[in-house]
């Protein structure tokens, strides 16, 4: 079973940047397509970005496309999110998620993944 830690999470001021990192372990890592959902208080949870099983297709949501680049390296057995020109509207929980589907396009349709992380906190403020 497949199992998903963040790190990285903290306070940035408003224009900054932060790099979220997530690792996995117990399954065959490369054989996931992985993603970043986050939770903002009071809200839903929502997928971010997410990357094929050889990090050759990304997506984004339009909130973040443009200022946020996911990346895995799955020698390493890791996922990341560089988030550049952090607006105060991107505070939330930051989850790390994975999916055995195939098919980014499939997940994308779904709107979720099986797998999670416990996830991180990040704040941004002025």
């Amino acid at each position: 079973q497949l199992q998903l830690v963040e790190s990285g999470g903290g306070l940035v001021e408003i224009g900054g940047s932060l790099r979220l990192a997530c690792s996995g372990s117990g399954g065959t890592f490369n054989m996931y397509i992985m993603g970043w959902f986050r939770q903002a208080p009071g809200e839903e949870r929502e997928m971010i970005a997410a990357i094929s099983w050889g990090g050759d297709s990304k997506w984004y949501s339009d909130s973040v496309k443009g200022r946020f680049n996911i990346s895995r390296d799955n020698a390493e057995r890791m996922m990341y999110l560089q988030m550049n020109n952090l607006k105060a509207e991107d505070t939330a929980t930051y989850f790390c998620a994975a999916d055995p589907q195939v098919l980014l396009q499939r997940v994308l349709a779904r709107g979720w993944m099986d797998y999670w992380g416990k996830g991180t906190v990040v704040t941004v403020s002025s």
